[in-house]
């Protein structure tokens, strides 16, 4: 006799865990040391680290997670550590999230995309393509296989240099001698609605733009600033920032446009950004700076396609 499920889905036999399918992952706890380039777990013994510096050594460890990906094994350390956050007291900073730059400021800096896999699609084509010539079980399989593991790893490395530094730089300071931003307004981008474009999809998720906001919420929320979610709909990037005029007949493919009212030449992004940073402190949009960091996120060291625009405007059917 079968039993339905919710879902109207007849279940099938066990499907146990295998090396093959399986994430390779394990957590452990109990007496763990960390060294500035070792560290010891239970059952295990010390183990050496390739990156050093990384770890805290004098904070309270929880458990550590071992995890292998494309070959190469990570151990991530949960702590337990006091840290003050003072509210921060800089000027307001808007973010224009696009695909030709990753982020745009309203302070004139700029965040160029890395677009990682549209520069390794010819090396991905051919992988893939001699993947599926191998004999699956083979050892000529098995390092085809391994060989593109680690060309995605890479590409997902890229992304996430990338995204950090930005997200760390965006909540460090308004600029080089200023103070941290009391407020930072994005827009709420509708990604799921946006992937369905065909011709958008590619791009939008090489950028990242959902990991983007992820990491800006729980960064903000440790550098005591307040993240601010613009209007799904605000005409962010059809606003004079000047006049305040709209422009009804601004095209994706318009990146700088003439106000047809006061006369300004606007560059598309940071006018976009500009209009954000005006609502700071507004109605009508939803503050997340006050949520709790995500514990999930890493805190890391600052560093200082051609597309159209991927925002969801008033009369406009795709992204």
């Amino acid at each position: 006799m079968w039993v339905i499920t919710a879902s109207g889905e007849k279940p099938g036999f066990p499907r146990f865990k295998s090396r093959k399918r399986s994430p390779l992952r394990f957590r452990v706890d109990g007496a763990i040391r960390v060294e500035h380039d070792r560290i010891r777990l239970p059952r295990i013994g010390w183990l050496r680290l390739k990156e050093r510096g990384y770890i805290p050594t004098d904070a309270h460890i929880l458990s550590a997670t071992v995890s292998e990906r494309a070959g190469r094994w990570f151990v991530s350390v949960q702590v337990r550590e006091e840290v003050e956050v003072r509210p921060a007291t800089g000027e307001p900073l808007g973010v224009d999230l696009g695909v030709r730059a990753m982020a745009v400021l309203s302070d004139g800096r700029r965040f160029e995309a890395p677009r990682p896999l549209e520069k390794a699609r010819r090396k991905l084509r051919r992988l893939q393509r001699q993947l599926a010539r191998r004999k699956r079980g083979g050892r000529n399989y098995e390092k085809t296989r391994r060989k593109l593991a680690r060309l995605y790893h890479r590409l997902y490395n890229v992304r996430q240099d990338a995204l950090h530094k930005a997200t760390a730089a965006i909540v460090a300071r308004t600029k080089p001698d200023g103070e941290r931003p009391r407020e930072i307004v994005i827009e709420d981008l509708n990604v799921g609605g946006m992937l369905k474009n065909r011709r958008l999809a590619r791009a939008i998720s090489d950028v990242g733009f959902y990991e983007f906001r992820r990491q800006l919420t729980y960064k903000a929320a440790w550098s005591g600033s307040q993240l601010r979610v613009a209007d799904r709909f605000f005409p962010s990037s059809k606003t004079c920032h000047r006049c305040g005029a709209i422009h009804e007949g601004l095209r994706p493919s318009d990146r700088e446009w003439t106000c047809p009212h006061c006369g300004a030449v606007l560059d598309r992004d940071l006018n976009a950004a500009i209009n954000l940073r005006n609502l700071s402190g507004t109605a009508g949009s939803a503050g997340t700076g006050g949520a709790a960091p995500n514990a999930c996120g890493e805190a890391v060291r600052p560093a200082t396609t051609p597309a159209a625009s991927t925002k969801q405007e008033p009369g406009r059917s795709s992204p």
